[in-house]
């Protein structure tokens, strides 16, 4: 990886090739969007040299929601900083869970899903991270089921008693 870091000859390694801190102010905005959400970009390969992950965040107006779509062989982790995340899932987004501050979301690879932000006054505040820096939304004609059903999450290490 190259940087724009001079290096003088005595420069302990990982000096300036190691920890990265991307301030919050300095978040990059050019990256794929969708109406009415606001993503941008922390850690990419272009920003860090991050060779195995994306991360950014991502900020959903009140009321909006994607397009049913996955994201490939990709994993995908949302958490919840502020405000009420409701997810739909599966052929039909016949599946429903919601998430509220400090929950993390799982999405695994080629899941159809589709992302809601629950309020209607409120932004949806999340932190988001895949698994490679490619960008990878495969967009889905799906007619969703009505209603959908509610899926409580069940660990498989800590069983509901």
């Amino acid at each position: 990886m190259t940087d724009s870091h001079s290096h003088s000859p005595g420069d302990p390694p990982w000096k300036h090739d190691g920890v990265r801190v991307v301030p919050a102010d300095r978040l990059d905005p050019n990256t794929a969007q969708t109406p009415g959400m606001d993503r941008q970009a922390a850690i990419t390969f272009a920003r860090t040299g991050a060779q195995k992950l994306w991360a950014g965040t991502v900020h959903i107006h009140p009321n909006a929601k994607t397009g049913a779509h996955h994201h490939g062989p990709l994993e995908s982790v949302i958490y919840v900083v502020k405000g009420r995340a409701r997810m739909r899932w599966g052929e039909r987004l016949e599946f429903t869970a919601e998430a509220g501050p400090g929950d993390f979301i799982y999405v695994p690879p080629f899941v159809p899903h589709q992302e809601i932000n629950a309020s209607p006054t409120e932004t949806l505040e999340c932190v988001l991270v895949r698994s490679d820096g490619q960008a990878i939304a495969v967009n889905l004609d799906i007619e969703p089921a009505e209603p959908p059903e509610d899926v409580a999450w069940v660990d498989p290490t800590h069983p509901a008693a």
